[in-house]
């Protein structure tokens, strides 16, 4: 092909070349542009000439390889050209129904085999032990997306729910369902289901924790997903762009009694609110190294039959193992946490502490029919990538007090290796940990008060 192009240039040379003496030798002008006109049509003649032979040469290049082509035609009102185009098979896409600007389609798989003394770290011992399983931990599938009226919006569910379902069946329920105004980077507004903003390990998504499952106390004491609105942003935005990061606040008001609930418990809301600060986002000894810390503050007034541990374990029971609370009569609770995460290159330091009160109210001349009690916790977590961007080791320290019983707090030491096939979209992660119970040691009858148990996992995303 390429001898064609060459000779085409060598034409369009030497017809220049003769022309140029016609300047000197030609007696009129009339002559000479004659000439030229010649010479032009002569060019264009054999171009056309190459440019067919160029197509034939395409087409017998497509057949070859067996791709299907088609003809695509442009017409500038000057010129009429024929491109032979290779058909190919258009990737896989969402195809929206409305106007939205992105319209993305993803989710994720979790699959854990857990074994030993499965989920003891979450007070599942004694009475509420766990069997040794493979679990379908998370199947989520969600659709996100952007309007150009400043809106955008989360829909996701889960197919591996088992709240509140007999037998352990699995069965989809929605997660995440929200709308949120963004107009205004420093004053968002956010309606529907999601997690309250409370509590640095439960705002951080599954798929990118460095443990397999979440610490005690986070699961126990924070209000996990709710129905409500919100009001939050990074007031810094416009004002100072560079800093935009550098603050960002929550405040929301919620039902209270959990998600996927059509009703309130009473006619009173759960008020959250949070404080997030990011003092420095560089780069230290080349790596990208950041400080984040937060606050947290919630207070809600529940009826009975609410369960305030929708995210785990909170109820002390008789051999000291524990379970969800569900209220037996009325409360008003407070709760509270601090937490901070600093990242230097492949290290990792994450940390919080978190406590709740918890006191019985009257309400319509009933009484509670339980102990007031305070509940607190924290975690502190360290990683550090052994391989960079591939293997990284994990340890974790983690202590929950109930408050509920003398001596009934639960203790933890976390081991852990993650490894990175791509990333977090595709991963294994492997955990060792080792649980004692303060209450089962002071209470020698119950049995053993020492537990271990693995945990395993593999993730994909898409």
């Amino acid at each position: 092909m390429l001898k064609y192009f060459g000779a085409k240039i060598a034409l369009a040379a030497s017809i220049l070349a003769a022309a140029q003496p016609l300047t000197v030798q030609s007696a009129s002008e009339s002559d000479r542009l004659e000439k030229l006109e010649r010479a032009v049509e002569q060019l264009q003649k054999r171009n056309a000439e190459l440019e067919a032979e160029v197509r034939i040469l395409k087409r017998q290049g497509v057949a070859e390889t067996g791709q299907k082509t088609k003809t695509k035609v442009t017409d500038d009102g000057k010129t009429y050209v024929e491109k032979s185009v290779v058909d190919e098979k258009p990737p896989i896409y969402v195809q929206q129904r409305g106007s939205e600007l992105k319209l993305v389609l993803g989710g994720f798989i979790q699959i854990n085999a857990e074994g030993g003394d499965a989920f003891a770290f979450n007070g599942n011992f004694g009475e509420t032990a766990i069997k040794d399983r493979f679990r379908l931990r998370r199947a989520r599938i969600n659709l996100t997306g952007d309007f150009a009226e400043q809106f955008d919006f989360k829909m996701e569910g889960d197919f591996a729910n088992s709240d509140g379902l007999s037998n352990n069946r699995l069965a989809f329920e929605a997660t995440d369902i929200w709308i949120n105004w963004h107009q205004f980077a420093a004053a968002q507004i956010k309606a529907g289901q999601y997690k309250a903003p409370f509590g640095l390990e439960q705002l951080t998504p599954d798929t990118i924790l460095y443990t397999i499952e979440r610490s005690l106390p986070t699961n126990a004491i924070t209000p996990e997903r709710q129905i409500g609105v919100e009001l939050w942003g990074k007031p810094l935005t416009s004002i100072w762009p560079e800093q935009k990061d550098l603050l960002t606040y929550h405040a929301g008001i919620f039902n209270g009694n959990g998600r996927n609930i059509s009703v309130n418990d009473n006619n009173e809301f759960m008020y959250v609110g949070r404080l997030e600060l990011q003092p420095f986002n560089v780069k230290i000894f080349g790596q990208n190294s950041f400080l984040k810390l937060g606050g947290d503050a919630l207070w809600s007034r529940d009826a009975a039959g609410t369960n305030i541990s929708t995210a785990g374990n909170l109820l002390v029971n008789f051999d000291g193992s524990l379970s969800p609370f569900t209220l037996p009569s009325a409360d008003e609770r407070a709760g509270w946490s601090v937490d901070a995460w600093l990242e230097i290159g492949p290290f990792d330091l994450i940390g919080e502490y978190l406590q709740e009160h918890v006191e019985g109210r009257t309400v319509n001349g009933v009484g509670p029919t339980f102990s007031n009690f305070t509940t607190d916790g924290f975690y502190v977590t360290g990683a550090y990538f052994l391989l960079p961007k591939k293997l990284q080791a994990v340890v974790q320290w983690q202590y929950l007090n109930p408050g509920q019983k003398g001596n009934d707090g639960i203790y933890s030491i976390l081991g852990g290796l993650n490894y990175y096939i791509r990333g977090d979209d595709l991963k294994v992660m492997v955990n060792y940990i080792h649980t004692w119970s303060d209450f089962r040691q002071a209470n020698s009858q119950f049995g053993e008060d020492q537990f271990d148990e693995v945990l395993g996992r593999l993730q994909l995303m898409f």
